[in-house]
């Protein structure tokens, strides 16, 4: 099972193929933002890896994150744990100022992942 370390939270294990917005939420029960339901268009999900960071990303991902000239982050809603990595959550519900974290994001990758 691949390792997810949350900086100044810990290390958990996560099944295969969860995404990783999931993994933050469920499995290291943080309060991680996900306005949008996980669907790659709010950027709230955001994460900067401290190791493992994915190799290849979705064309919803670059082209939100270029639309909104964000660097050095990546949406954690559009990756999935299937290997170890270590993050650090930028995007928490405490101190945001919103009412809730965001829609419950479906188990599977939205929009269908096209890759680059």
């Amino acid at each position: 099972m691949p390792k997810l370390t949350v900086e100044g939270v810990g290390t958990f294990e996560v099944p295969p193929g969860k995404r990783l917005v999931l993994a933050l939420t469920q499995d290291a029960g943080i309060d991680q933002l996900h306005a949008c339901g996980g669907n790659a268009r709010c950027t709230t999900c955001r994460v900067e890896f401290l190791e493992g960071a994915p190799e290849r990303m979705t064309v919803a991902e670059r082209d939100v994150l270029a639309a909104r000239g964000l660097t050095g982050v990546r949406l954690s809603c559009q990756i999935t744990c299937d290997h170890d990595m270590s993050v650090r959550a930028a995007s928490r519900l405490a101190g945001s100022g919103r009412v809730d974290a965001g829609r419950e994001p479906t188990a599977d990758l939205a929009p269908p992942p096209v890759w680059v």
